[in-house]
């Protein structure tokens, strides 16, 4: 008697316990994904600009050759001219060995063995405003043909893709809401046609539709939270997972320590997973809430 005074419309039956909560929380464990892909982007796209548009690279041909002046080689020339220019700092003449490794995959282990004139490359640390065109400028009079490139454009790319990569997120995010709260009225839908009769009845006897609306609200809120709570759970140790493997490319261990915490995971992160059963409240009560109104709407 307890049961049926505190459900009278019978909706633990109308609305299973299983089948909502179950596909609410697969709605939950992408919705983690999507907020953890959005953060880690976020986070990885900041380190990488810093230190993507502070790099300066520079190749000077015929390295051996005299300079301009005909006093020094160009490469001994272009060097002098990089420990005097403001903005520049750390230059550092690559070996032979690393021009190899970066030039393998295209031209295999021994460059030098093709005969081709390899130029000398020197990076260094670009602090200057801009994107640098005045150092190849510079570079060029004791030195013509000198290139100098500094990340600033990488680093835009970067930028762009974080954005996309964001925006991608906010879709799935909308996406996943709309999914959940096609779900919850779908199987209030269906629990309203399974009691359509003990409805139609008490609705004729003076049962306010906001009553009946609440009740089936209710009942479809606490299955979206239990979901959307178990998703979230789910989704942790794949998130700590994920957050190991990405550890390495988000700066050094103690810089990572204080962006991550103990965890792994951005403090924002964390933030973000509880919020999922509250979103599941509001998504499942609201629509939970109109479709009741609206199918009791027909019955006037």
């Amino acid at each position: 008697m307890a049961k049926h005074h505190t459900d009278p419309l019978g909706l633990h039956s109308a609305l299973e316990d299983w089948m909502l909560p179950v596909l609410v929380a697969a709605m939950s464990f992408l919705a983690a994904l999507a907020v953890a892909g959005a953060l880690a982007s976020t986070v990885l796209a900041a380190q990488w600009q810093t230190d993507t548009a502070a790099a300066l690279t520079i190749q000077v041909p015929q390295p051996s050759a005299p300079d301009a002046a005909g006093n020094a080689t160009r490469l001994a020339a272009v060097q002098a001219a990089l420990q005097t220019m403001p903005g520049v700092s750390s230059p550092r003449l690559l070996s032979t060995d690393a021009l190899n490794h970066l030039l393998a995959p295209w031209l295999g282990t021994d460059a030098a063995a093709l005969g081709l004139p390899l130029p000398a490359v020197i990076t260094a640390t670009w602090s200057g405003p801009g994107p640098g065109d005045a150092i190849a400028a510079a570079l060029n009079k004791p030195a013509p043909g000198t290139l100098a490139q500094t990340g600033v454009q990488w680093a835009a790319h970067v930028t762009a893709l974080t954005g996309s990569l964001q925006t991608c997120a906010a879709a799935v995010l909308v996406i996943v809401a709309l999914v959940g709260g096609a779900l919850v009225a779908l199987a209030t839908r269906a629990g309203l046609a399974q009691r359509r009769e003990t409805i139609e009845i008490i609705h004729g006897l003076g049962a306010q539709d906001g009553d009946i609306a609440s009740r089936f609200a209710s009942r479809a809120t606490a299955l979206a939270v239990a979901g959307a709570a178990a998703g979230a759970l789910v989704a942790l140790p794949v998130l700590l997972w994920l957050a190991a493997l990405a550890a390495p490319f988000s700066g050094p261990p103690q810089l990572n320590g204080l962006q991550h915490g103990l965890s792994g995971l951005p403090p924002a992160l964390w933030t973000a997973l509880p919020c999922l059963p509250l979103a599941a409240a509001v998504i499942g009560w609201s629509s939970a809430q109109l479709t009741v109104r609206g199918w009791l709407r027909k019955l006037v």
